[in-house]
C-alpha cells in the first residue's frame, strides 16, 4: 500500500454538516460543520465554521471554531477565530488569530469530556493534603 491520496474539497463546493476522514483532507472551498480527520491542509480562500480536530492542521484560510491538532501551523494569509490546543503550533508573521491558544501532551483526547483536567484523589501519604496539615 501506498501513500494515501487526500480527499479534496474544491473551491465550488459547500458542505454542511460534519466531515470526517482518516486521512488527509485538502478544502479549498466551504464547510459549515467539525471537521476530524487525520491531516488537514485548509486553503487560503477556504473556510470552516466548525472545529478542527486532526493531527496535521496547515490552515491558509480562514477558521471559525477551535483547532484541535498534535501539529498546527497558521500561514500568513490565514484567519482564525478560536481556541487552538496543540503539541506545537507555528503563526507565521501576517497570520490573524483571535482566541487562546493552550499547549496539551494529548490535544487530540482533550475534548469536552474533560477526561484529561480530572485531579487524581488525594492519597493518605500526601504532604501537601489538607490533613497533613497540624
Amino acid at each position: 500500500m501506498g501513500k494515501m491520496i487526500p480527499s479534496i474539497i474544491g473551491e465550488d463546493l459547500t458542505i454542511e454538516g460534519n466531515v470526517s476522514s482518516k486521512g488527509e483532507i485538502q478544502v479549498d472551498g466551504q464547510i459549515k460543520g467539525d471537521v476530524h480527520c487525520g491531516s488537514l491542509l485548509l486553503g487560503d480562500k477556504a473556510q470552516v465554521d466548525g472545529s478542527v480536530i486532526a493531527e496535521d492542521v496547515v490552515i491558509r484560510g480562514k477558521v471559525l471554531g477551535s483547532i484541535r491538532g498534535l501539529r498546527v501551523s497558521l500561514q500568513s494569509q490565514s484567519h482564525v477565530e478560536g481556541d487552538i490546543y496543540h503539541q506545537s503550533l507555528a503563526i507565521e508573521q501576517g497570520a490573524y488569530f483571535e482566541g487562546k491558544s493552550r499547549r496539551s501532551d494529548n490535544p487530540l483526547a482533550d475534548e469536552s469530556s474533560g477526561a484529561g483536567h480530572s485531579a487524581p484523589a488525594p492519597s493518605a501519604g500526601n504532604p501537601f493534603s489538607s490533613n497533613a496539615a497540624e
